[in-house]
């Protein structure tokens, strides 16, 4: 475990906290998900006679050179505490059956302190699927840089890193890392001299157009929007702050989803992966519909994931049927129809 060790120091508060384990358990409370539902505001057009037969439509889709049966990310979720190690090998054991991609959380703990690397070292239950390394962004200002990157890559045998973007949750968070300045560009000189490509991810807030364009030029390619809609982790982090004002005063704050997907979407070149909020088949066929090239979901599968990986094969299942149920009724035989099926945004009463 030592070469995957740091010569980063630590910056976490008080050893005896265990922030991700905190994470874990409240993100599985339902009080810090998001009380907007914007993916609520959009609906097909229905297709009476699609000429189409269920068995025969095609979900599958290409990413990072390897074919999905479905455009499904279990997105990154957890790492580096005992129960960890069960829920991710749980997760990628489902994605490997599936056929579906998958991401680990963030590596930082394990690169500063070599402390629970194999919660993140799952190759071997995901050995043909795409499997994403993560790190925070904001890392790149606190003595990250091209090998921290490679080390987390070469720790899981990655097929990409996620560089993930969260300042509303650094700055709320006790023990946050708060100096955003110049990542743009150190992310993109990173992927650069990466062996694997680049993603960059915010983890509830959203991406805006501009910020797409900019990550664009600077090289990055493969966007996950992340968007405002699931949850909250202004509420998680105010809750482990003991300031539960500051969390209700951003609990919403950020992009909507469907509005993120259709921004990023616009920028040419760039893959989508749209995710936050997706909570189900019929949101996944609206994130394809609005621009999305794959959707990620991480709250649905994590209760799943403390369970058994049986638990998240089904609900990979149940997110997959309705997906085809959606693709029937609106006349489309592949994800590509999917993509050109119009949806109509309804407004709110």
């Amino acid at each position: 475990m030592s070469a995957f060790r740091s010569s980063v120091s630590p910056v976490d508060a008080a050893p005896e906290r265990d922030r991700k384990a905190e994470h874990i358990d409240l993100a599985l409370d339902a009080s810090t998900q998001s009380d907007r539902r914007s993916f609520d505001d959009w609906v097909f057009e229905h297709c009476a006679a699609p000429e189409l037969d269920l068995a025969a439509i095609d979900t599958s889709v290409e990413f990072l050179g390897k074919r999905l049966a479905a455009p499904l990310l279990v997105s990154c979720m957890t790492g580096g505490t005992g129960v960890a190690n069960r829920i991710n090998t749980y997760l990628a054991e489902a994605a490997e059956r599936r056929h579906i991609a998958v991401g680990v959380g963030s590596q930082r703990k394990a690169l500063e302190e070599g402390a629970h690397v194999e919660t993140f070292q799952v190759r071997d239950a995901a050995p043909t699927v795409p499997l994403l390394a993560n790190l925070g962004a904001v890392q790149l200002n606190y003595g990250f840089g091209l090998a921290e990157c490679r080390a987390a890559v070469e720790m899981i045998a990655a097929d990409a890193l996620v560089f993930h973007l969260n300042p509303l949750q650094e700055a709320i968070q006790p023990e946050g890392q708060t100096d955003f300045s110049g990542l743009i560009d150190k992310m993109g000189a990173v992927a650069a001299e990466l062996d694997v490509p680049v993603i960059a991810k915010e983890v509830g807030s959203g991406i805006s157009g501009a910020t797409a364009r900019a990550l664009a030029d600077a090289g990055i390619r493969i966007i996950d929007t992340a968007g405002q809609g699931g949850t909250s982790w202004a509420r998680i982090e105010a809750r482990r702050a003991g300031d539960l004002e500051i969390g209700e005063l951003f609990a919403d704050w950020g992009i909507p989803t469907p509005d993120s997907i259709r921004a990023v979407a616009a920028v040419p070149g760039v893959i989508v992966i749209g995710s936050g909020g997706l909570r189900n088949g019929l949101d996944v066929a609206k994130a394809i519909a609005l621009g999305a090239d794959l959707a990620g979901m991480a709250q649905p599968f994590l209760r799943a994931a403390t369970e058994s990986p049986d638990r998240v094969v089904e609900r990979i299942d149940r997110i997959v049927q309705e997906l085809r149920i959606v693709m029937l009724c609106v006349g489309a035989a592949t994800i590509e129809d999917l993509k050109r099926t119009t949806l109509t945004r309804r407004p709110r009463p």
